[in-house]
């Protein structure tokens, strides 16, 4: 790996740590600070379609069903599509305030997509999908 991609995608893990971070912190306004401006965001049954629609959905998440409430990331791959894009998969899940572990029936595959504006990493798209059992 050369050095500039070895230094994208330390900068790519830290948007995710510090989308992580506020998420943690119920910080709504926090967890978007690296989303473009016209990011989505795909969860099963909705669509949003801006940053701003993404934060005022968080931001009554937070203060409702996800307060107190962290996420559990494990990635699986990184790969870069050209200089200024990459693709981030994970398995993800949300740990709910009282809950030791995610179960399995509650996590998603998730796909994030990565654009390089202006020299600085931001989440354009997100989606997520439930994770299904190996049977399935």
């Amino acid at each position: 790996m050369s050095d500039s991609r070895a230094v994208d995608e330390a900068a790519i893990q830290a948007v995710l740590v510090d989308s992580y971070k506020a998420w943690e912190a119920g910080d709504a306004a926090g967890m978007v600070a690296n989303y473009t401006e016209d990011a989505t965001a795909i969860l099963p049954g909705s669509l949003r379609d801006s940053r701003d629609v993404i934060r005022e959905s968080m931001a009554a998440a937070f203060a409702g069903p996800l307060k107190g409430s962290s996420t559990v990331n494990k990635q699986l791959s990184m790969r870069f599509v050209g200089t200024d894009a990459a693709i981030v998969i994970s398995e993800s899940g949300i740990l709910f305030a009282g809950q030791s572990e995610v179960p399995d029936s509650a996590k998603v595959n998730a796909t994030w997509v990565f654009e390089k504006r202006d020299g600085r990493w931001l989440i354009a798209a997100y989606h997520s999908s439930p994770k299904l059992p190996p049977t399935q």
